[in-house]
């Protein structure tokens, strides 16, 4: 059985994250804006995680990997494959901690994405598509000695998700039911296992795209699968596999996974911007998208938490989503 983190490791990686990333606020969503769009007699927070350090969860995990590193890992420097948040993580991360950094993206990453990386001073490699960038991140981990840090399938991943998982539990004990984005895994596997441990009766959901469901497939055919092409405009959640670790972490501790077409995750971004003046990438988007959407009528009079993982998109592609 994979080893979940325990509360005593949780505590322990909260603590050396101290100082370093930002212990996230929680919003109670009770805008008269919003009201009307929530369930019914329902009490929701958001955990705001999209004002984390390099806009998203990553940075928690991305620090973690880093800190665990020997001197000579580092001295080679790190390597990533990310269409963006988990590569926007890992440039800062290591300029933070003084390493080379190489990133490796799909050509069709949003620039902001790319020139947010060159800007924390990593150099940034792009590539046709995801099945060539991981060919890529391979060559440079082979030739060039670097650390590959995986974007979901890492205990660091995991166990930086957790603290968030802790901080959100810690702040509402309330809670009897949590929904996560899912992407490769990496935040669910963590906020489960941090969730289930302090609040045991809490309803875990996790949201995928119906684009990339690799996570929600995987659990009806009892195994990690692969899918054959992602098409979700989340892509940030478009992982194109499920991973033994991630996978086994979720089959334990999570509940329920329900899946979003993009429209609604388009519906979600302009709900938040109108309500909240968020500009929302569609992961981020995704938990309110389940709360309007699929989950309406069972989240009613229920004490829920959402997790808002990320803001790193332009402003052009938010205006074009919306619209479209």
């Amino acid at each position: 059985m994979t080893s979940a983190p325990s509360i005593a490791e949780i505590e322990a990686a909260s603590e050396a994250l101290r100082g370093r990333i930002v212990a996230t606020p929680t919003l109670t969503l009770n805008s008269s804006r919003l009201a009307p769009h929530l369930p019914s007699g329902s009490t929701i927070n958001m955990k705001m995680e999209l004002f984390q350090q390099a806009g998203s969860f990553k940075a928690r995990g991305v620090l973690l990997a880093i800190d665990a590193m020997d001197e000579a890992r580092k001295t080679a420097g790190v390597t990533a494959v990310s269409a963006g948040n988990h590569a926007l993580a890992v440039s800062w991360g290591a300029r933070n901690a003084g390493l080379s950094a190489k990133v490796v993206m799909p050509k069709t990453a949003d620039r902001i994405r790319v020139e947010g990386c060159k800007a924390l001073g990593a150099e940034v490699v792009l590539t046709d598509n995801v099945a060539d960038a991981f060919t890529e991140v391979a060559r440079l981990v082979e030739q060039e000695g670097r650390a590959m840090l995986h974007p979901f399938e890492s205990p660091f991943m995991t166990l930086g998700a957790a603290t968030c998982g802790l901080e959100f539990a810690r702040a509402h004990p309330e809670m009897d039911s949590v929904i996560v984005p899912i992407g490769g895994g990496g935040l669910i596997s963590g906020i489960a296992c941090a969730i289930r441990q302090e609040i045991p009766n809490c309803r875990i959901i996790g949201v995928e795209p119906l684009g990339a469901d690799s996570m929600w497939q995987s659990l009806q055919r009892d195994e990690p699968v692969q899918l054959d092409r992602v098409d979700t405009i989340a892509d940030s959640l478009g992982a194109p596999m499920a991973l033994p670790n991630t996978f086994a972490l979720t089959r334990r501790f999570v509940d329920e996974i329900v899946r979003l077409d993009d429209d609604l995750m388009r519906k979600a971004m302009r709900l938040l911007y109108d309500g909240l003046k968020i500009v929302a990438e569609p992961a981020c988007a995704a938990t309110t998208a389940a709360l309007i959407g699929p989950l309406k009528e069972q989240m009613a009079k229920r004490n829920t938490g959402i997790i808002a993982c990320g803001s790193n998109i332009s402003l052009n592609k938010f205006t074009r989503l919306t619209e479209s």
